[in-house]
């Protein structure tokens, strides 16, 4: 894969400046809190883990940073720049993998990223050359007629980051990138991940594979019920926990409440 071009700071946007700045946010669905209160940086040329249980507003958090879902109240700003005044311009330095990986079946591999990258205005050149190196690096092009709609679901997760990273983004939006892929296939990603934050870029990423976010994330916040209960590096968040939780699933149990199991399962 040929060298990614350097990464411009934009006007509004610092050395200082957090990727990801969100204060106070609200989102209520038929009055259910999904987000109560969220408030989280996240610095430029970081690996951030967001962590949670399921329902705890991951998802609904990472719908309203694309400008997908608005908020009731609070703010965000991404890279600088408020939303919802400027999600047009976030929007084109995003690269998102999304939990579900909604993709065209139709389309090939190569169709799909030739696509996503007109969409993001690179040449028809480019856009070929980069579709190419991107599916090679990813392992996809040794059947360039396949369809989407017949890979496994580890495959449409490697398209899916292909895509994310066809124009080169400063921040990358990944919900459960892990899922359904295999050891290789997860190794793959990881690295490539990992290589674009050592190139300045930032990855905000949920996971439930806390073994994995225990080895590449940077910082780690962990939210329950719409609300951040904790956050740091992981060597902070083990210092503040309860004797005896010396892995990020010690730490994750014991804060969102692991403890209400203990002792229901003795007559087993």
């Amino acid at each position: 894969m040929s060298a990614a071009p350097e990464l411009v700071i934009s006007e509004t946007m610092g050395a200082n400046t957090p990727a990801i700045e969100i204060h106070d946010l609200h989102k209520v669905y038929n009055g259910f809190h999904a987000v109560d209160g969220l408030s989280v940086t996240v610095p430029q040329a970081c690996f951030f883990g967001f962590l949670g249980p399921n329902g705890a507003g991951k998802t609904t958090t990472i719908k309203m940073l694309m400008g997908l879902a608005q908020p009731d109240s609070g703010s965000i700003y991404v890279l600088g720049m408020p939303l919802p005044q400027h999600s047009l311009d976030i929007r084109k330095e995003i690269g998102m993998v999304p939990d579900d990986s909604l993709l065209f079946d139709y389309l090939t591999g190569a169709e799909y990223l030739d696509f996503v990258a007109r969409l993001y205005g690179l040449s028809r050149t480019s856009a070929k050359e980069r579709s190419r190196e991107l599916l090679e690096v990813f392992q996809l092009d040794e059947n360039p007629r396949k369809l989407i709609g017949e890979y496994s679901k580890g495959m449409r997760k490697r398209v899916a980051m292909a895509a994310a990273l066809i124009h080169s983004p400063r921040l990358f939006l990944m919900d459960e990138p892990f899922e359904g892929v295999d050891a290789v296939g997860a190794r793959l990603m990881k690295d490539i991940l990992l290589e674009q934050v050592h190139r300045g870029a930032t990855v905000f990423l949920t996971s439930h594979v806390l073994d994995v976010v225990e080895r590449l994330c940077d910082r780690v916040a962990i939210i329950s019920r719409g609300k951040v209960i904790a956050e740091g590096t992981i060597a902070e968040l083990r210092d503040r926990a309860a004797a005896g939780a010396t892995t990020l699933e010690d730490i994750f149990v014991q804060l969102v409440g692991g403890e209400r199991y203990s002792g229901k399962f003795e007559w087993l």
